[in-house]
């Protein structure tokens, strides 16, 4: 979650791409921190490397947290409680910085929406899609958000020119998204619903970060304040769409229960606040590599955790989605 992450709104599991830099990378007057580190006695005491790693691997085993919970519960309840308890672990954090809610109805409605796609929307169609799908697969289609991302810039962002090498690079990724999906097997075996939900929750991330950019950039409230706004939101409406078409489940199975803490707690709570460190420290351009390590960490815990099994063409095709998302964060060469 995902991505999704450092940018004006944290977008949890995944980063995705608007402009010619990685979503965690865009330099505006809400980004917690720019390029480069922190001034000498401000850095935290456990090395930055580490947190990385951490960071890395919280995401990475989200999409294992979200299959063990719906082994339990419906993907509703699942993304319900994932989000109470992620917005929990930003209210602690809010209440010991005594940070305030924004305030204003129209940052507030701007804040529902971003909810919605970057949390209600994607948690909930991920969560669906792990009925069916694989969670290694489930990971690699998360790590197409920057192709979406990208795709989606050149259109609703004017400021944003195509480079031939990002435009290679969206080709190139999304020739990947065709060998993990075996195109040329007429995708025998695969779970179309299920995928086309994992695609569609990529894609709804930049939907939300493009919408944030275009509407609360340069707001004058905290990242921090914004983003617990957002989960607030996002957890009522979870609320309010959960009783309509789940019911109360009739026996508690601890397992799934302690997966979907963990997935709210550590995945969506704590992994923001984790985020924001390492952006302040050494910089969103560097923050946002944790990219390209989820869907490795995502198949690693499904092979290995859950006995899920992967043809040689999901991890070719995982490599070369992550290259041509890489290639669409190439910005336009300077010139001296």
């Amino acid at each position: 979650m995902c991505y999704e992450m450092m940018s004006i709104i944290v977008t949890p599991m995944s980063s995705v791409t608007a402009t010619t830099t990685p979503d965690p990378t865009t330099p505006d007057p809400m980004t917690p921190g720019q390029d480069g580190p922190v001034p000498n006695g401000a850095r935290p005491r456990l090395d930055w490397r580490l947190r990385f790693g951490a960071l890395s691997l919280i995401w990475g085993f989200s999409f294992l947290l979200i299959k063990v919970g719906t082994q339990g519960y419906a993907p509703f309840q699942v993304t319900l409680g994932r989000l109470v308890f992620g917005t929990a672990v930003l209210a602690v954090a809010m209440a010991v910085r005594r940070e305030r809610l924004p305030r204003g109805a129209r940052t507030w409605g701007h804040l529902a929406v971003a909810g919605f796609l970057l949390n209600a929307l994607p948690f909930s169609l991920f969560a669906f899609a792990e009925l069916t799908i694989p969670s290694t697969l489930a990971g690699i289609c998360n790590a197409t958000s920057p192709l979406w991302g990208m795709a989606l810039s050149l259109v609703a962002l004017s400021e944003d020119r195509p480079t031939r090498v990002r435009v290679a690079g969206l080709g190139l990724g999304f020739l990947g998204v065709l060998t993990v999906l075996g195109a040329w097997q007429g995708f025998q075996g695969l779970d179309a619903r299920g995928t086309a939900l994992a695609l569609l929750a990529s894609l709804s991330y930049p939907v939300g970060w493009i919408y944030v950019r275009r509407t609360l950039a340069g707001s004058s409230h905290s990242n921090l304040s914004l983003t617990g706004g957002q989960l607030l939101l996002a957890t009522l409406q979870l609320a309010v769409v959960t009783p309509l078409f789940t019911t109360l489940p009739t026996d508690f199975a601890v397992g799934p229960l302690l997966a979907v803490v963990a997935l709210g707690t550590l995945g969506t709570g704590l992994a923001v606040l984790i985020q924001y460190g390492l952006v302040a420290e050494v910089g969103p351009t560097t923050g946002q590599m944790v990219t390209y390590f989820i869907p490795v960490i995502a198949a690693a815990a499904g092979v290995v955790l859950l006995g899920e099994t992967l043809v040689w063409s999901t991890p070719v095709g995982a490599v070369i989605v992550l290259a041509g998302a890489a290639l669409t964060q190439a910005g336009p060469r300077r010139t001296a």
